[in-house]
């Protein structure tokens, strides 16, 4: 019997010298032996150790799979994978046979690993440090393998500028914003446990909850409860989902109202026909009328409904966005989704009434794509842009506001005329052609994507006082 002694777990370069030797030397996998101990001798044997030299080559799908595999939590592994190395020298083509048992069993592993690793960078989930000398964040994360090191680049991209450390049972990360290091494993309670970005969490993920699109099936396959008890938005999930049925059926009774039908037919004709000088309307009603109506551009046929602007028919501040979301063209409302919700804690902070605020878009359809079920964002085309100034600039007419606030770029495009650099713009006013003073400030959506904590904190806090600065303007 030959006895292998690997130096870890998941030492493919150990496992990969170890089983290149044996099978020069004709060992079989019957006469195999692996163990992992962590010391520094590769053979420990009853036998004389295997030391004939190995010239022979293996498919590349056989590496592949098995650099996964070696990080799966399986005490079979290397036996497995030292049973296919043996049996690809009469079995050439044995990695394209899907029906072996053991090429099934080793897809299946490598296939968890991958699993693993998505999860991984799904719920990590950081949490400052107190009292440390500079910002420093730790999580906790227990992964169904052992995928630290094979996910740690991942975050070292993703959050290059912060200093931070991802502790697991079996192996801990480290990032000093230079250098990725790794120490053994450790325990939960060397983790932080909670910091003061818990209840951003706990608002992003309730802000960004669809009831109309839940599956609770689905949901639970996708994040699994073993993640819970390290996600600071867990404890949220149970009531959210409870409160789903009624969420949905509120968006329903909340659709517009029907206008009366000869504001319907005047405004159905004008969205088709009228040119960009005339026919504009003149009251909110016909915008509203008109806008689900409106065929200047194609988008209308893919969205469920226009949606025009909301508020008041004279408003201080007129706020516009890009166009409407995936909730907001079910809703036939602006700024009811994921981005609404920041908008509106943005507003509240600033001390910005929403009440007294026009709020509107560039674009008045959805202009998305099909991913299988989900309707993903796509960012409107000029020429889209373009063609439904026609009922921006009616808006503006009617509403008249003293004030006008541009989120993110495509809206300084329609409300300035010209491509406007947000990060050069933002923090002063200019005057607009109607008199009104712009304002360019960033998207809520740009917001919620932003990857790096510390750099979201000071974008949000930017955006807080590009509002207050507007409303004091508007004054």
């Amino acid at each position: 019997m030959q006895v292998v002694r690997l130096a870890s777990e998941t030492d493919f370069d150990g496992w990969r010298r170890a089983a290149r030797l044996l099978r020069g030397a004709d060992v079989s996998p019957e006469d195999a032996l692996w163990t992992v101990d962590g010391g520094g001798d590769l053979f420990g044997q009853t036998t004389e150790p295997a030391t004939a030299a190995a010239s022979f080559t293996v498919p590349r799908e056989f590496v592949e799979v098995a650099e996964q595999v070696v990080l799966h939590s399986s005490g079979e592994r290397f036996a497995l994978l030292y049973r296919l190395l043996w049996r690809l020298a009469n079995e050439p083509n044995l990695m394209h046979i899907a029906s072996d048992p053991d090429v099934a069993r080793a897809r299946d592993m490598a296939g968890a690993v991958s699993k693993a690793i998505h999860k991984m960078k799904a719920f990590v989930r950081f949490r400052q440090v107190k009292g440390a000398d500079e910002d420093t964040y730790v999580a906790w994360f227990e992964p169904a393998h052992r995928v630290a090191e094979a996910a740690a680049p991942f975050f070292a991209r993703r959050y290059a500028n912060m200093n931070w450390s991802i502790l697991t049972p079996d192996r801990c990360a480290h990032w000093d914003k230079v250098l990725l290091t790794f120490t053994p494993g450790a325990d939960p309670a060397d983790a932080p446990s909670e910091d003061a970005l818990e209840d951003y969490w706990r608002t992003y993920y309730a802000s960004t909850f669809n009831p109309a699109r839940l599956k609770v099936g689905a949901m639970q396959r996708e994040m699994p409860k073993r993640y819970w008890r390290n996600l600071p938005e867990a404890g949220l999930i149970p009531e959210l989902v409870k409160a789903a049925e009624d969420r949905t059926s509120a968006m329903v009774r909340q659709m517009p109202s029907e206008p009366n039908r000869r504001v319907v037919r005047q405004a159905q004709r004008l969205s088709r026909d009228a040119s960009f000088e005339e026919g504009a309307p003149t009251s909110l009603e016909e915008v509203v009328a008109g806008v689900d109506f409106c065929r200047r551009c194609d988008l209308w046929r893919d969205a469920t409904q226009g949606v025009a602007g909301e508020g008041p028919a004279k408003a201080r501040l007129m706020i516009v966005g890009e166009q409407p979301g995936d909730q907001e063209d079910l809703a036939g409302q602006p700024f009811v989704g994921p981005a609404g919700k920041v908008l509106d804690q943005a507003l509240a902070e600033a001390g910005v009434p929403r009440a007294e605020l026009y709020v509107t878009n560039a674009v008045k359809h959805f202009r998305h794509e099909l991913r299988g079920k989900r309707r993903i964002h796509q960012t409107p085309k000029t020429s889209e842009v373009t063609a439904c100034r026609w009922w921006l600039d009616a808006e503006r007419r009617i509403v008249r506001p003293r004030v006008i606030v541009a989120l993110g770029a495509t809206a300084a495009l329609a409300v300035c005329g010209k491509p406007t650099p947000i990060g050069k713009a933002r923090g002063h006013a200019f005057q607009l052609a109607d008199q009104a003073q712009g304002v360019v400030t960033y998207h809520p959506s740009f917001l919620l994507r932003v990857p790096d904590a510390q750099e979201k904190a000071r974008a949000y806090a930017a955006f807080v006082e590009d509002l207050k600065f507007a409303w004091n303007l508007a004054a």
